[in-house]
């Protein structure tokens, strides 16, 4: 069976605040570890009132010191508002604290609307287009020094954080394929693009030192509870939060509603389903029957599981029922070999 790793944004329900927020990412890690998941990315979001992890270096650092074995990251960095230099410092330094068990997911957006890209000092266009240049400075800030190189990351030098590029879009699949990187894709809230990116991605790669073949990851929603109905309501919270995202009124994670259509018009019920196509909800029993079909199809080397949920408590359950859905498949797999 294909490994299943996890992504978070560190969520702050309504009526709870950003610390809250944060222990409960560093339970759910430990949750993962417990059950078996192979890494735990955390995403960079700016100015957004229901995500606390947009100092995403700073989170992993506090989910890595509370677990012990899990692969700990970013899903991602977004390159365009940083100096690669300063991020091979930042994983660097994480890498020095946690060996081997650093990752660096690298995405091209902003991670927020353009008045806070601004804000955070950079010039978003032109950083966007040189994205495939910080890529490629950012790689050699991590390698070996060479004699008379003025510029070093310390930490970071010579330090194994492995670099994997992030898109929604052909883009990063072709920059990934090129440069013989591991790629993952958005399929969670971009999901038009999923198997073009893949096609484009294994078609065109190149062996490289760091990989001798594609290695394509694709993050989807993911949630399981007792039934198909209770998960479909509590499917509802992140259903509203990207409606509220659409609206233009972002805010922090709303408590579920018994039925969606109440909140949204037929129209956004709509597009949300567009949005959310690759979203596997229900009991253990209907995800692991609908994941079957999804991995079967598209083929992907990892699976990164994602899901928002107003109580922490409901998102471990739903966690540990991707875990059991997850052990079900690989049961099934080894039968039918």
């Amino acid at each position: 069976m294909i490994p299943f790793s996890v992504l978070d944004l560190a969520p702050i329900a309504e009526g709870s605040t950003a610390a809250d927020a944060l222990r409960n990412s560093a339970s759910y890690a430990q949750a993962a570890e417990r059950l078996g998941f192979q890494r735990f990315w955390l995403a960079e979001h700016h100015n957004m009132t229901g995500i606390a992890s947009a100092a995403t270096a700073v989170v992993i650092a506090h989910v890595a010191a509370a677990t012990s074995s899990i692969r700990v990251g970013s899903g991602g960095i977004m390159l365009p508002n940083h100096s690669p230099l300063v991020i091979a410092e930042q994983f660097g330094t994480l890498a020095s604290l946690h060996p081997g068990r650093i990752d660096l997911g690298l995405g091209r957006a902003p991670g927020t609307d353009m008045l806070t890209a601004r804000a955070l000092r950079r010039d978003v266009n032109a950083a966007a287009e040189r994205f495939p240049q910080d890529v490629i400075e950012l790689q050699a800030y991590f390698a070996p020094a060479v004699e008379g190189q003025a510029i070093r990351a310390v930490p970071g030098v010579g330090l194994d954080v492995p670099l994997w590029l992030l898109g929604s879009s052909t883009f990063s699949a072709q920059l990934a394929a090129m440069l013989g990187l591991p790629f993952a894709f958005a399929a969670h809230f971009a999901p038009a693009d999923l198997e073009a990116a893949f096609a484009v991605y294994r078609d065109r790669f190149q062996p490289s030192e760091t990989l001798a073949k594609p290695h394509a990851m694709v993050a989807v929603n993911v949630l399981t509870a007792e039934t198909d109905a209770e998960a479909q309501r509590l499917f509802t919270s992140q259903q509203q939060a990207f409606l509220n995202l659409r609206r233009g009124r972002p805010g922090p994670l709303p408590a579920p509603v018994d039925d969606i259509g109440t909140v949204a018009s037929p129209g956004e019920v709509a597009s949300l389903e567009q949005m959310l196509r690759y979203a596997f909800v229900g009991s253990v029993e209907t995800v692991e029957r609908e994941l079957a079909r999804f991995i079967a199809r598209l083929q992907p080397d990892e699976l990164m599981a994602t899901g928002h949920m107003f109580d922490p408590a409901a998102r471990i359950a739903s966690l540990e029922g991707v875990a059991a859905a997850r052990d079900r498949l690989a049961a099934a797999e080894r039968v039918a070999a």
